[in-house]
């Protein structure tokens, strides 16, 4: 595994049929400006993301396969709120496919530890972060046997996962009634 890694952007860049990506986290970037707006009241506003959209957009315009799956505690946290949201007005109207699947139904299958990506089912680029989910360090391989763990690992997670267009984020009791 490597520490000097390549911008996400050059590897997606070099991408010529699939880009997987698994997220496992019930929160990230905490500190995010988008997030601290969303929770401030803030609407998610589509042209705040446009370099994300552009970069999509160019890549599944490539014929590039975008798959991205959240596996997620219900009832979800405020991120997985905030995240459903943004896929809703960014990731899915870029081309992103989104699925998302309740931690509770991933319990007999095995994953990774840490979140990842797979470009061409060749190369895998860890993603690791700290407790309170602020980034931490990359790791990229082209282990063969890792690659094809990790996309196996996505295969088996994707078949269960529920189409963004018809999850709905468990919200707690709580919640609920307000």
């Amino acid at each position: 595994m490597s520490s000097n890694l390549p911008a996400f952007k050059e590897l997606i860049a070099q991408a010529k049929h699939s880009a997987i990506h698994l997220e496992m986290r019930d929160m990230y970037t905490p500190q995010g400006a988008l997030f601290v707006d969303w929770q401030a009241g803030k609407p998610i506003e589509y042209d705040r993301h446009l370099d994300w959209v552009e970069l999509v957009q160019e890549t599944v315009g490539r014929g590039v396969d975008w798959r991205r799956l959240r596996i997620v505690s219900e009832p979800v946290t405020d991120f997985i709120r905030y995240e459903w949201e943004t896929t809703t007005i960014v990731n899915v109207p870029a081309g992103e496919k989104v699925r998302w699947l309740p931690r509770r139904q991933v319990s007999d299958l095995l994953l990774p530890g840490n979140d990842f990506w797979v470009f061409d089912g060749r190369l895998v680029r860890f993603t690791h972060f700290a407790g309170d989910g602020s980034w931490g360090p990359h790791e990229l391989t082209e282990d063969p046997a890792l690659a094809k763990m990790c996309t196996d690992a996505f295969n088996a997670v994707w078949e269960r996962g529920i189409d963004h267009a018809d999850y709905e984020p468990v919200r707690s009791p709580a919640e609920e009634k307000s």
